[in-house]
């Protein structure tokens, strides 16, 4: 009798390519347009997607339980909210204090006290916190976050059919056995090529210095992907949550993005104060 022929099997590097790219094609056109819109829209997108990031990390750092999960919350949704209201720095007092309760909880209950424990209130808060006040800039917000959104986007396209297509060496196998050598380049020519692209398109003078800080947001971006990497590795999880079909949970999705942006909002704001990070990143 003769052999049915096998099936030739999708690659599994290629396997969730399709999910990806539906699940991209549906919420990026969203960002994009509340972005655009700004105000309280802007706000209400940030503190929602922080919320999220926060229920994902209770779960895998603090067993979800009630309390941590609601300083951690109230610590976001001030991020993303309060800063128009109140300015930045008693929006960072606030976040100072609920960390430091965190902490004291954690320490009541005596639950050792970890790397991960400690560092949740800030990765998120301030991550949202950078994003609301780059956006806030009156004249250059809206183009600085459009710039930071197509960089990272940009970055973690490249680095992904980089790592799937060329391969090679690894990067760090403890953290992220499926990173390579190849996908931080492609991260890197990424970040270029988008940050010269955008900044060609919108008018913005000093190509070459926008495309350096390109390059360096697109290495940040990697190193928050590995950053959540070795959370779900400590965790031992594959996702940090179901959230996005063909990315997992809200924590894989915007790792990248929370990293970039905290670094953003410091290299502007250095230059050009806090009020007005914005200018600061893209004017040089």
């Amino acid at each position: 009798m003769q052999e049915a022929p096998l099936l030739t099997a999708e690659p599994t590097r290629w396997r969730d390519l399709s999910v990806r790219v539906a699940s991209a094609v549906v919420l990026i056109p969203i960002v994009l347009a509340i972005t655009w819109v700004g105000s309280i829209w802007f706000g209400l997108l940030v503190a929602s997607m922080a919320v999220f990031m926060v229920i994902e990390w209770s779960r895998l750092v603090h067993d979800s339980r009630p309390i941590q999960l609601a300083l951690h919350s109230i610590a976001a949704i001030a991020a993303a909210l309060l800063p128009p209201i109140t300015g930045t720095r008693w929006v960072i007092g606030g976040i100072a204090l609920l960390w430091a309760t965190s902490m004291v909880y954690r320490r009541m209950t005596n639950d050792r006290q970890t790397f991960w424990s400690v560092v949740g209130i800030p990765y998120i808060a301030l991550s949202a916190l950078s994003v609301v006040v780059l956006r806030n800039d009156s004249q250059f917000g809206l183009i600085a976050v459009y710039w930071l959104l197509f960089v990272v986007w940009g970055a973690d396209t490249l680095a992904y059919f980089a790592g799937r297509t060329i391969g090679g060496p690894k990067l760090l196998t403890q953290n992220s056995p499926k990173k390579t050598w190849a996908g931080l380049a492609g991260a890197i020519v990424g970040g270029i090529l988008c940050s010269a692209l955008f900044a060609w398109v919108a008018g913005l003078a000093d190509l070459l210095w926008l495309c350096c800080i390109g390059a360096l947001l697109a290495v940040v971006e990697q190193a928050g992907d590995f950053f959540e990497s070795a959370l779900k590795r400590k965790a031992g999880v594959k996702d940090s949550g179901a959230l996005i079909p063909g990315h997992g949970g809200m924590l894989d999705r915007v790792d990248g993005l929370v990293a970039a942006a905290i670094v953003a909002a410091l290299v502007g704001g250095a230059r050009s104060g806090f009020s007005t990070p914005a200018g600061g990143i893209l004017m040089w």
